[in-house]
């Protein structure tokens, strides 16, 4: 058992109701406050490797990991206020044991209700008997671990060392970060009996959230009351999302307004909504105190499951997709499928493909689950719609969603700031580029074409059977996404993008693909001009043998309700009559 569990439960073990429950907050907070089992543990959380990869299995083994981001945010518990303090305290309390969270739960929420929640834990620690050794500890921790007494952010940290020559005239360093977040799958978010977004806003009593309007015209109202309900402070700062607003003016946009509420550095920002708000929101944040931490409420498949955790936050500039951005990945990021039941069946193929892609190279058992769930996926809107709780399409698309997640964060935060090229979350997404704006496609459905291509030449590789090439391509086709395109018969285009691709992959192809067997990746380091052409030519006709000769179904942006993209960066509508069900804030073009 680690030694910060073992600390909680020595916590819970010698702690009765008395302190909770007295009527005199006051009195209550300066018996815990200097309690042997709280000094301990306080000193335990200060000492913890917060962001080690021992602390993560330790708190997984013991069952507890919905604690763990509470326990690295405790590390800086000093600076925390009083309320902070005891509401994180009471998420690892109900990770660590369930039976015995109640009452801290209850005694957290007098705090966040109190003035006296406001005061730092330090200054109340240096009003008791133990005042000198807080104070020594506090004056220690600015030379051995200044990320605990006075953080910038309680989610990342940073080191570095430096050799120069004698006389300094060349000095050589290297700089690492860590940062952490937290990633949930979780059902009615905006129901008042669900705390996850309560417990991050409820300690500063505000919440500032950019929203899209499309979002906002369904939900803004469920938004406002669940903030009211416990009795948060909302912001809302509504925006038009749609894929000509994804420029640097939207981003200006934001700052200003950000500068005009005063946000703070450690102030997490609320965005709720699709790709295109996601991208431009976090940007946003990212340029804001060159650091603002925000939390990410996905409104559609593409954000929940990529661009909602995705660590790269982007706009367009000067004609071009994602010229400026950042690497800044949300401190938690929610993906609620309730969200779903408005979006219509288009928007909920084009964001399967982009599960269909982690399945692929990245988790055979995913894959299964597509297979099994088949196209009630769509029908009932991720079991959104005429399903109950535990019926099999319900509980199928849970284990999708999650599935998906975990698949697609760990291939990208293992390569954060995209160090390397070997990323398999790049599968459908070497060619696509290319040919998608032309073709008018949607993002998903030009994926699903890359994949189907993609698989073609891995099976004439010999890298995979002839049995998971068509079990690859049946998959796609079964949820209606496009295997072909006859854009795919412009040379010109596709030798174009390929080479693109060579340099923005540092002068390599690194096409991912599937490789051994479902699940697994490899890559493609070269294909020639005349081997592209020849794998088309052979790829088209194993197509024509598919479904609809391999076409999809509404695989255009026209086809629900979307201009066409090869010419709407040249007409900027007005501001349009839309419903959400027509949103375009889902569309997340290049990977």
């Amino acid at each position: 058992m680690t030694k910060t569990i073992s600390a909680v439960r020595a916590l819970i073990d010698t702690c009765n109701d008395a302190p909770l429950t007295h009527p005199e907050l006051g009195h209550a907070v300066t018996t815990l406050c200097h309690s042997t089992p709280l000094k301990e543990l306080i000193h335990t959380l200060i000492d913890t490797r917060a962001f080690s990869q021992e602390l993560g299995y330790d708190f997984a083994a013991a069952g507890a990991i919905q604690g763990l981001s509470a326990c690295r945010k405790l590390r800086s518990c000093l600076n925390l206020s009083l309320s902070s303090f005891f509401g994180l305290l009471a998420e690892l309390i109900f990770a660590v044991d369930k039976s015995a969270s109640s009452g801290w739960s209850k005694f957290a929420s007098r705090l966040y209700q109190s003035n006296l929640g406001k005061t730092k834990l330090l200054d109340q620690l240096l009003q008791g008997e133990d005042a000198a050794y807080y104070r020594d500890l506090a004056v220690r921790l600015v030379d051995i671990d200044p990320h605990a007494i006075y953080p910038t952010s309680s989610y990342r940290e940073s080191q570095g060392h430096v050799v120069s020559t004698p006389d300094d005239q060349t000095i050589e360093a290297v700089m690492t970060s860590s940062t952490f977040t937290s990633i949930k799958v979780l059902e009615n978010s905006l129901d008042p009996s669900q705390t996850v977004l309560r417990d991050m806003y409820a300690a500063t009593g505000r919440c500032v959230c950019l929203i899209d309007q499309n979002v906002e015209r369904y939900y803004g109202e469920q938004i406002e009351y669940y903030f009211a309900h416990h009795s948060i402070h909302l912001d809302k700062l509504v925006y038009r999302a749609m894929e000509v607003d994804k420029g640097i003016h939207t981003v200006e946009r934001m700052l200003g307004d950000f500068k005009r509420l005063g946000v703070s550095r450690n102030e997490p920002v609320l965005i709720i909504g699709g790709g295109v708000l996601t991208d431009t929101g976090g940007l946003a944040c990212a340029l804001y105190h060159r650091n603002t931490p925000y939390v990410m409420l996905s409104t559609s498949i593409v954000a929940g499951i990529d661009a909602g955790p995705s660590p790269r936050t982007c706009c367009d500039g000067f004609g071009y997709k994602n010229l400026f951005g950042a690497y800044h990945a949300p401190v938690l990021s929610i993906t609620d499928r309730s969200f779903f039941k408005t979006l219509r069946e288009g928007w909920l193929r084009h964001g399967i493909a982009e599960i269909i892609k982690m399945a692929t190279v990245k988790n055979a058992e995913l894959f299964g689950y597509l297979e099994e769930a088949g196209s009630d996926l769509i029908t009932s809107r991720f079991g959104t719609l005429e399903c109950e709780p535990g019926d099999r399409t319900s509980i199928l698309s849970q284990k999708i969603l999650g599935a998906a997640m975990r698949s697609y964060v760990e291939a990208e935060y293992d390569n954060l700031y995209e160090t390397h090229q070997c990323r398999p979350h790049a599968y459908g997404h070497t060619w696509s580029p290319g040919f998608e704006i032309k073709a008018g496609l949607l993002h998903g459905h030009a994926v699903s074409i890359g994949m189907g291509f993609g698989a073609y030449l891995s099976h004439e590789q010999g890298w995979i059977s002839a049995d998971d090439f068509h079990r690859v391509l049946r998959l796609i086709s079964s949820f209606g996404l496009s295997l072909w395109h006859n854009v795919l018969l412009d040379e010109e285009t596709l030798w174009s993008a390929q080479e693109k691709m060579v340099q923005k992959r540092g002068n390599n192809l690194v096409a991912p693909l599937p490789k051994g067997e479902i699940g697994q990746c490899g890559y493609l380091h070269s294909l020639s001009r005349a081997e592209l052409q020849q794998a088309i030519q052979g790829y088209q006709q194993v197509c024509f043998a598919y479904p609809r000769q391999g076409n999809g179904i509404d695989p255009l942006c026209r086809d629900v309700g979307l201009e066409d993209p090869s010419t709407v960066a040249h007409h900027i509508p007005a501001e349009p009559a839309m419903d959400y069900q027509d949103s375009p804030s889902e569309v997340l073009f290049g990977v």
